[in-house]
């Protein structure tokens, strides 16, 4: 390994060496710490080793100075250290790259973007002092690619220019979204998740602890404006809201942080989501201390989860117990022993420039002595470096392999690089991607051929995990979830407790061991994190005006509207069927209403109707059994025969009212009604003929009368009366047959069952032919009130029309007026009364003659003959 000043030329001074070639020549050059290692192909790499840059001062009067970079970063060491080794481990494995050597040169960035580009510039464009120019410009690059830079920032800007010649670079720390448009940084790839996928995680994280309202604080870069903007999106989205939105500032203005505290202690979001490194951060949590800000749960991204500066006794009592989202953690075998087997000689002091490890200081550091002792050091009890000292003697964080997160990923990087130069070497001639089916040539390799197979890159590393870059150049998303432990004695313990890996199955990307969470807070529980709690069932949210939607009143449903746990946002209206509960928060089936055989009133009708149909058979029995007395052959036996069987019907056809209404019981209730109390008006009518025809012809010239009046006669008028009606009937039914109807106007909380007439004209004829015929009846049986008494049937049948019609005309208007099963009862009882009118009128007497004054069951007494002795 060679370490080297690398260099990069300000101005190219182009002169012409001969005829046939020229040369371009470097005029200045960039001091750049770098490590070196010579072979067939030379890997890139950009690293953070040192994070603090001293520049020049600018008199403009002189050339300035080279700038250079102070405060040793061991994790950034160790992350260049880890490129090395994985080199060095390609070069050994005899299956992949055979016959190949991997080089490296390594640049450190001193976290500034200008040395970055620079290191960049240098990698991409070559380092030698002079450039010899033939007239084709062939020849390899002066490196394949280029494993960094771990800033987003700085990749953004270095990728924007390497992009233009297609130069792949595969960043293992850079996780900026943005860098996901493959249209400005087409030869960009990482290894690590992108930012999009980070914020996607954390939303899970919020949802599934039930976190609606949180802050946002953010670096001023180029990754915490995009993260922020993507993580404020994602929340809306998932339906929660961000309190606050505060970035941090770049000079750590107290003032700035004051107030930026100020916003968090106030505001009643208790979840505090971070995007920041923490060279940022660490003013802010500082202010947070002075301000003893607590009670807050922080969520951490992967900048500064696993950052042990905040891993203090004075600064764990804020910030116990954060959720981190974490770089996935891998193990790279053998990698412990070569880090700590590194020497101070193993970097010539005599190779001009920086070097890149400052080992020395770093070697001075770690076991307190100096190379060079100042005066009065050893007098003082101080040691002198021998540089033989073992890194196995003392615990660093230099040589903690526990936790490789960074490292790894620099590991799948090299890797990913090296498996894509290997599959370009394995292309079998006339069988190329490329055109006319020609392979790379490393000798004229081009990046962009490189970045072609970058692209297909398949492998899994000896931890299990598959590296592949999709679309964008992201590699397959996964990362742990890390819990900052508080333990009693003061010490800090992260621990994983939990994974979010975006390949698994929908719905199971998130695993997460709440009972693992070490919780800050005196309940030891998650804490509450909403603007508005929800709503209670059976309320619904109505938004404050001016106010993020997770900030809401709650009001109530209204009747027949319902809402649940599910969704509160609006209120749903019930089904038809269906009513809402007294809370609102439940459809409960409404109250069914019809006229029912279960309930007082239908029972007190159905047994009122079976009643009046067994008086008429018991008046029928009677009648059969005195069929041959002048009572019950008086006025054509046959008609009351007929009649007594009609008013049964009428009494049985009122059952029909009573049940739930279906099609059937709807059609047949009125067409049986109509048709049997037309067959017994219709009787009525001709015996009330018949009686005026017998006492026409018991006057002189009247023998003719009962000629139209036979028996024939009767039943071929009742016939056709009742064929007319059993006519209206079925044109109504035809054309408009009642059904049945579910009606909800009477009640909103119940259902009344009923059937619609369908046509109020063929309800309306029905009614008025049973009206005209009963009316004829009535002024038929009034004409012959005067006959003699003891003949005369037609006082019980004015008696019986008047009690029919009484009843049938107040039937119509209370019919009307009833809702519901009331309006099934009122017909009911016209039926009933009606029918009882008619059987009492006309059978009473009959009957009264038949069984209790037989002697007035005779030919004589019913012609007028009969004598009473005084």
């Amino acid at each position: 390994m060679i370490l080297k000043s690398s260099s990069l030329s300000l101005l190219l001074n182009y002169s012409s060496a001969s005829s046939s070639s020229s040369s371009c020549h470097l005029r200045e050059q960039f001091s750049l710490n770098g490590m070196y290692q010579k072979g067939d192909v030379i890997l890139g790499g950009l690293f953070e080793v040192h994070y603090f840059t001293v520049f020049p001062e600018l008199s403009f009067t002189s050339e300035p100075q080279q700038l250079y970079c102070e405060g040793f970063d061991s994790f950034g060491f160790q992350q260049a250290q880890t490129m090395v080794f994985a080199v060095d481990e390609i070069n050994r494995n005899p299956d992949l790259l055979p016959n190949i050597t991997l080089g490296y040169q390594l640049y450190d960035n001193c976290l500034k973007l200008g040395v970055s580009f620079r290191a960049a510039m240098s990698l991409a464009s070559g380092t030698e002092e002079q450039f010899l120019l033939d007239e084709t410009c062939s020849g390899s690059p002066p490196v394949l690619g280029i494993v960094g830079d771990p800033g987003s920032t700085h990749s953004i800007a270095i990728s924007s220019v390497l992009g233009l010649f297609r130069v792949p670079m595969v960043s293992h720390y850079a996780t900026c979204s943005c860098l996901s448009n493959r249209g400005k940084y087409p030869s960009f790839f990482r290894t690590i998740p992108s930012d999009s996928f980070q914020v996607r995680a954390m939303i899970q994280i919020l949802r599934r602890l039930g976190w609606t309202w949180v802050g946002l604080v953010f670096s001023d870069d180029d990754y915490g404006f995009h993260a922020a903007r993507s993580f404020q999106s994602s929340l809306a989205e998932s339906g929660g809201c961000v309190a606050y939105s505060q970035v941090l500032p770049k000079d750590n203005r107290p003032t700035e942080l004051q107030r930026i505290v100020g916003e968090i202690k106030s505001s009643s979001a208790r979840v505090v989501v971070v995007f920041s490194n923490e060279a940022y951060l660490l003013p802010l949590v500082d202010e947070v201390v002075v301000q003893n800000v607590k009670g807050l749960q922080w969520i951490a991204s992967e900048a500064w989860t696993t950052s042990s500066v905040f891993h203090t006794p004075r600064l764990m009592p804020y910030l116990g117990g954060t959720l981190g989202i974490a770089i996935r953690r891998g193990e790279v075998p053998g990698l412990r022993d070569y880090l700590l087997s590194i020497r101070p000689d193993d970097q010539p002091a005599n190779n001009p420039g920086n070097n890149m490890g400052k080992v020395r200081q770093f070697w001075e550091a770690v076991f307190g002595c100096r190379f060079e002792p100042p005066a009065g050091w050893v007098e003082a009890g101080g040691d002198v470096c021998t540089g033989q000292e073992d890194l196995r003697d003392v615990e660093t964080n230099y040589g903690d392999v526990s936790e490789l997160r960074a490292e790894y990923n620099v590991y799948k990087a090299v890797y990913a690089l090296a498996h894509a130069l290997h599959d370009l070497l394995q292309c079998v001639p006339g069988r190329g991607p490329f055109s006319g089916n020609r392979c790379a040539s490393l000798q004229r390799l081009e990046p962009w051929q490189l970045v072609h197979y970058l692209e297909r890159v398949n492998f899994t590393t000896g931890f299990g995990d598959r590296v592949s870059f999709n679309d964008n150049g992201d590699a397959l998303a996964i990362y742990d979830i890390m819990n900052w432990a508080w333990l009693r004695d003061g010490s800090v313990q992260v621990e994983n407790v939990g994974v979010i890996d975006e390949s698994a199955p929908a719905g199971q990307e998130l695993t997460l061991d709440e009972d693992r969470i070490f919780w800050n807070f005196e309940s030891k529980k998650p804490p509450r994190s909403v603007c508005s709690e929800s709503c209670p069932p059976g309320t619904r949210v109505a938004r404050k005006k001016g106010e993020p939607v997770c900030c809401f009143d709650c009001i109530s449903c209204a009747e027949g509207e319902v809402s649940n746990t599910t969704d509160l946002a609006e209120c749903s209206r019930c089904p038809e069927d269906f009513w809402s509960s007294p809370e609102r928060d439940l459809c409960i089936p409404k109250g069914v209403e019809f006229l029912s055989y279960q309930e007082s009133l239908g029972i007190s009708l159905m047994t009122a109707s079976l009643l009046g149909a067994l008086i008429c058979a018991v008046v029928l029995g009677i009648f059969t059994r005195y069929r041959n007395t002048p009572v019950v052959k008086a006025n054509n036996s046959e008609l009351s025969f007929l009649l007594l069987l009609s008013l049964k019907l009428c009494f049985l056809c009122s059952l029909l009212f009573i049940g739930r209404p279906r099609l059937w019981t709807c059609q047949l209730r009125h067409a049986a009604f109509g048709i049997s109390f037309v067959l017994c008006v219709s009787c009525i009518l001709v015996k009330t003929m018949v009686v005026l025809a017998v006492f026409r012809t018991s006057k002189p010239g009247g023998n003719s009368s009962l000629k139209w009046f036979g028996a024939g006669q009767q039943r071929g008028t009742v016939l056709v009366l009742t064929s007319f009606q059993a006519a209206i009937c079925t044109a109504w039914l035809v054309s408009a047959s009642p059904t049945p109807h579910k009606n909800t106007r009477y009640h909103i909380d119940k259902i009344v069952y009923e059937c619609v007439v369908g046509s109020v004209a063929g309800f309306g004829a029905l009614l008025g032919y049973i009206g005209l015929l009963a009316f004829l009846s009535f002024l038929l049986a009034f004409l012959a009130r005067n006959l003699p008494d003891n003949f005369n049937e037609a006082k019980f049948i004015t008696f019986s029309m008047l009690i029919f019609c009484a009843v049938w005309i107040s039937f119509i208007p209370a019919y009307i007026s009833s809702p519901g099963k009331y309006a099934d009862a009122v017909e009911i009882f016209a039926i009933l009364a009606s029918s009882f009118g008619l059987l009492v009128a006309l059978f009473g007497p009959k009957c009264y003659i038949i069984l209790l004054r037989p002697e007035r069951n005779t030919k004589k007494a019913l012609m007028g003959r009969a004598t009473t002795k005084t």
